[in-house]
């Protein structure tokens, strides 16, 4: 996948020259929530895109052990193997998200989607039906700005997400985030959906 230069050079080197606005420096607040009520420590979760990853090592943290860790950067699958030494080497997937084969009962968004460029934006839809177990879920966080070209990131609207994914997905929960971080406040969906 080689488009608008979004390949793996691009991300290599915004790492190189930490360039890395999404990077907080531990799990996202809303998503953290969603963890701490998961209940099945065996579910199998994927987060793509995942970055310094800091949502799987809470996960790791917290007794899930069946979580995998894709990004198409090497460094900040490094960064993860370094501050969680005993998570697996199996689990961290470095590779393109589209050539994944594989299925996972949740798969966690964390600025992955909004990362990519808009024509990308079915096929990411798709992809993420194909990896998901009957029932499985999809849940975390979509902007909530103005689409333009000036990405990443890319922005866009509660509408154009109702109508992009619920050809494929039930959409359980799709509303303003409530605990977003502060600077993320007023500019973030909180979502659920759930595979046909």
């Amino acid at each position: 996948m080689k488009k608008n230069n979004l390949d793996i050079a691009y991300w290599e080197n915004r790492y190189t020259i930490e360039q890395i606005g999404w990077n907080i420096g531990y799990p996202s607040t809303p998503i953290k929530a969603y963890i701490d009520q998961l209940e099945d420590k065996t579910l199998k979760i994927l987060i793509p895109g995942a970055g310094n990853s800091y949502e799987a090592e809470y996960l790791w943290e917290n007794g899930f052990k069946n979580v995998y860790v894709l990004d198409f950067a090497k460094q900040p699958l490094d960064n993860l193997k370094h501050r969680v030494e005993n998570f697996p080497e199996v689990q961290l997937l470095h590779s393109d998200f589209f050539e994944l084969n594989d299925s996972f009962d949740l798969i966690l968004e964390q600025t992955f989607f909004c990362a990519l460029s808009p024509i990308h934006r079915k096929d990411y839809v798709k992809k993420m039906c194909q990896l998901l177990k009957p029932n499985g879920r999809l849940v975390g966080l979509l902007f909530d700005f103005k689409l333009t070209e000036s990405g990443p990131p890319y922005g866009g609207s509660l509408s154009e997400y109702t109508s992009l994914f619920k050809e494929f997905f039930k959409i359980k929960t799709l509303e303003n985030s409530i605990n977003s971080i502060k600077e993320r406040q007023g500019k973030e969906l909180f979502f659920i959906f759930e595979s046909l």
